[in-house]
């Protein structure tokens, strides 16, 4: 299975910060937003990703490139760890890129890639979310597919302020976890969602989704939403899956997932608990 990261938004709630810089590229503690989707698509078994970008997104190519000057540095400085991690992630996976053209929207990224992905099923990870669990999300949605041989969505119940952020499912549960979609609603007022249920940012599509994509008219925003063409499909599941979704969309989002990961670090959690205490003592 091929895997599809759209990566081409402007970033606009990060500005000023993301006026040069890719949001995607924005660190969360130690590590570019990105890479963490793609290590999650390679710890899926993918080898095999699309990332689309846009204009001024050259530093995500940069980052997965191999940087000779870098590495002769590192080696020549004897900083044999800080080598290693450079050149894992030239090794992570085959990546290549294509460009959106036009800011139309999700489903319109999605489009781009169907020259790449072909008529088989493919995985869409948004480059914008982390996820974390004891097994990589896309992996879970990915043995849903076997079993049902249907698009899936993973979903997640979010709090009733939240859930004009996201699109939102009405669906039947077929058995533990998993839904039968009947509707989808792209950022609903909270009091006219069906459910509290939401689509976070991992899917496992069949290639018919490019069909639908070709016969849906702009909607929210005036863009392409991939959820009015999902909602188009014969079959779709959705799959609260075992983990947790860190939306890194605005900053205060971004804030709070830098700080969860630092504390997972052992070199840096007592540092970061004593600083916290003293901040606000």
């Amino acid at each position: 299975m091929k895997a599809v990261i759209p990566a081409a938004g402007f970033g606009t709630r990060f500005l000023p910060a993301t006026k040069s810089q890719p949001k995607e590229m924005l660190p969360v503690y130690d590590k570019p937003t990105i890479q963490y989707v793609v290590e999650e698509a390679v710890a899926s078994g993918i080898d095999d990703i699309l990332i689309i970008t846009g204009r001024g997104k050259r530093s995500i190519e940069d980052h997965f490139d191999k940087s000779v000057e870098l590495e002769v540095t590192l080696e020549n400085s004897d900083k044999y760890d800080r080598l290693k991690q450079v050149r894992d992630i030239t090794g992570l996976a085959d990546i290549c890129y294509v460009r959106q053209k036009d800011q139309r929207g999700l489903g319109d990224a999605i489009s781009c890639a169907e020259k790449h992905v072909g008529d088989d099923a493919f995985a869409v990870l948004l480059g914008d979310s982390i996820t974390k669990g004891p097994k990589p999300c896309t992996k879970q949605l990915m043995e849903v597919y076997e079993k049902y041989d249907s698009s899936v969505i993973s979903l997640e119940a979010v709090a009733q302020d939240k859930i004009e952020r996201y699109g939102i499912i009405d669906g039947t549960q077929v058995e533990p976890n998993i839904y039968q979609i009947n509707q989808l609603v792209e950022k609903p007022p909270a009091n006219e969602a069906p459910s509290n249920l939401a689509i976070m940012g991992r899917y496992v599509l069949t290639s018919d989704i490019f069909d639908k994509l070709d016969e849906t008219e702009a909607g929210v925003g005036g863009e392409i939403q991939l959820t009015d063409a999902l909602s188009k499909l014969d079959s779709i599941y959705g799959f609260t899956f075992e983990g947790k979704t860190y939306d890194i969309g605005n900053r205060f989002e971004w804030l709070k997932t830098s700080i969860e990961f630092a504390m997972d670090d052992e070199e840096s959690k007592n540092d970061l608990i004593r600083f916290m205490k003293s901040y606000v003592d």
